[in-house]
């Protein structure tokens, strides 16, 4: 068993990331010791070791619950969590697209600024900015 302290050292995260990640349910609630300190079981340790390679991913907590559910659900399969996977990279996909579309918008308006020195009141890129919404 683990206080609060030993298992946030040991998962490599704040002790507030602990109490977050309990009030959030993610994970159970461990038992008290007589004198009222959290006595966590060593398994805690993986589970936020999962919570946070799930983050690391790009998985919200809301569905890193999800996840959770899935494994320790033994008749979940794994179509399940490919689904919620695919899910995942296609969100990731859009992010990326979306991210390349407001690259390529920012390269166009650094094209239009030729010339270095004072702005001396016009500069096409801020002028850009101010008349022109970027298209999505």
């Amino acid at each position: 068993m683990l206080t609060i302290g030993q298992l946030a050292k040991e998962a490599d995260v704040h002790v507030e990331t602990v109490r977050y990640y309990e009030r959030r349910g993610l994970i159970p609630e461990p038992p008290r010791t007589p004198s009222g300190y959290r006595s966590y079981p060593a398994e805690s340790v993986t589970r936020i070791r999962f919570i946070k390679s799930a983050q690391a991913l790009g998985f919200s907590l809301a569905e890193i619950e999800q996840l959770l559910a899935l494994r320790v659900d033994a008749t979940n399969s794994c179509a399940a969590v490919q689904r919620r996977g695919r899910a995942k990279l296609a969100s990731i996909d859009e992010k990326i697209a979306t991210l390349q579309r407001m690259r390529a918008a920012v390269v166009d308006l650094l094209s239009r600024c030729d010339r270095e020195g004072a702005l001396g009141g016009e500069c096409p890129f801020l002028e850009a900015l101010e008349g022109v919404a970027m298209e999505e």
